[in-house]
């Protein structure tokens, strides 16, 4: 079982991804994800230098991956995605439909992302016909309905033929929309958002009236109130023939997540699940995604 990391999703400082990313190629990742999934505007690294980051990555040992846009709605959009496909070296993460009709035209093999809705095991094969390597399960479905489109996969005949990784990580990227949230919320129009973002680097809480963390706001993108955590289930996952884990960046505590995940993986570390202390995983389990299953 391999350990990825995915794509930052909020907006980051242009000096802070470049030291993020220089601290993450010491650790024990074998994948790592690049790009801006999230908003076209978000231009602190320009598509070039995205590119050229991850070549840079992958000469010293890492598999990268580049992510495209989630929500693609101009023609600017559709330029850069077609510059990612056309880099002529890394593999390319489609998280949209358009994504997935460009790569494949191409005749390049590529990553489905979580964004794509694959709910069973016909459409992975489509997609697999298409050119799909390997795919994100969407982060709302559960372990069990995983394994049967990993058993179905297998009784098609394809099964073996396709990756499969599992967000295991990080805030839950559950929806995007044609608006922006944060500049909603700062009184902004979305074209003139004035960059709000990048005061959230960790997105903008958003609470029920009874205080509770329900949603974390991104931009465009609405996330999970609270972390997802599924560190517990590794070997459940390695049990069920997932091929690889994947983390999602956030600040500050990434070295020791990455080493908890690790040592679950290697079967050499703990597996608890300390990290955070009010971490969710209730759509593993076919339950509300803020149940914690440990803890309610």
């Amino acid at each position: 079982m391999q350990l990825s990391l995915g794509s930052i999703l909020f907006f980051w400082e242009r000096q802070q991804v470049q030291d993020f990313y220089q601290s993450m190629v010491e650790q024990p990742l074998d994948i790592i994800y690049l790009g801006e999934s999230v908003c076209s505007k978000r231009r602190e690294l320009k598509t070039q230098e995205w590119i050229d980051l991850g070549r840079e990555l992958a000469a010293k040992g890492k598999q990268v991956v580049l992510s495209s846009l989630a929500l693609i709605e101009a023609e600017s959009e559709l330029k850069t995605l077609r510059r990612l496909c056309d880099n002529g070296e890394l593999m390319v993460e489609a998280n949209d439909m358009g994504a997935v009709q460009a790569l494949s035209e191409r005749g390049l093999p590529f990553v489905a992302g979580s964004a794509i809705n694959i709910y069973n095991a016909h459409t992975l094969k489509t997609l697999h016909r298409a050119g799909l390597k390997r795919w994100v399960m969407p982060v709302e479905l559960s372990g069990e309905t995983l394994a049967d489109i990993l058993s179905d996969a297998q009784a098609m005949g394809f099964g073996d033929g396709v990756e499969t990784e599992v967000f295991s990580y990080g805030y839950l990227p559950l929806a995007y929309s044609a608006r922006c949230f944060t500049a909603r919320a700062r009184n902004l129009p979305k074209d003139n958002c004035q960059f709000v973002c990048l005061e959230y680097p960790e997105g903008l809480p958003l609470a029920s009236q009874e205080a509770q963390a329900m949603f974390t706001i991104n931009g465009i993108q609405t996330l999970s109130g609270q972390a997802y955590n599924l560190l517990p289930e590794v070997e459940e996952m390695k049990r069920m023939g997932v091929d690889i884990v994947r983390l999602s960046p956030q600040h500050g505590q990434m070295a020791e997540v990455i080493a908890q995940f690790r040592g679950a993986i290697d079967g050499s570390g703990n597996q608890i699940p300390t990290i955070p202390a009010d971490a969710v995983n209730g759509y593993w389990y076919k339950n509300a995604g803020l149940v914690n299953t440990y803890r309610d």
